[in-house]
């Protein structure tokens, strides 16, 4: 079993961590998110640090006090640094624009796709001639911001014959050879 959850998490400055029954509150300068415990899993602020115990030796217990310590992490990492993911569009004709919290994107359909974000999210795009458009989110939520460019990269997926869609910044796609190379 991973011992992750016997490493302390450390806070930075900035960073306010309150812990009341079992709700794990996080604020730092990006915002603020909370967490909640269950699973006999208890947390406790020593100074500048953050500290987890399970009740006991069983591997639910062990699984629980490793998942909590790594959320609680990645909610320190978000108030205080915050998270952000690049996106490509591969593609010919197309586009992305942002306006406010929708992004739309012109990917190859009959009618260009509207995507509404979260008011957690912010969101840039950006289009450069010769380049392909990029898409910029930024978040002090790591699940909210995975959830959202997992949405956006489900509207065309990349393909694995001619590599078009849209992919992660530095994602490699495995292509594949089409039919005429089985000649």
């Amino acid at each position: 079993m991973s011992r992750i959850g016997l490493a302390p998490v450390s806070i930075p400055k900035g960073v306010e961590v309150k812990v009341e029954n079992d709700i794990v509150k996080v604020k730092g300068p990006k915002g603020e998110l909370t967490e909640t415990l269950s699973g006999g899993i208890a947390a406790a602020v020593e100074g500048e640090t953050i500290t987890f115990t399970r009740p006991d030796e069983s591997k639910p217990s062990k699984a629980k006090h490793g998942l909590y310590r790594a959320l609680i992490q990645n909610a320190v990492v978000g108030v205080s640094e915050g998270y952000k993911v690049e996106m490509e569009l591969v593609g010919v004709g197309y586009r992305a624009s942002a306006q406010g919290q929708n992004l739309e994107l012109s990917l190859g359909f009959s009618h260009n796709v509207v995507v509404a974000l979260p008011k957690e999210v912010k969101v840039a795009a950006q289009m450069e001639r010769g380049k392909n458009p990029q898409i910029a989110l930024e978040s002090h939520d790591k699940q909210l911001i995975g959830m959202v460019a997992s949405k956006i990269r489900s509207l065309r997926k990349p393909e694995p014959y001619k590599g078009k869609g849209i992919r992660f910044k530095g994602e490699q796609i495995r292509r594949k050879a089409g039919k005429a190379a089985a000649k």
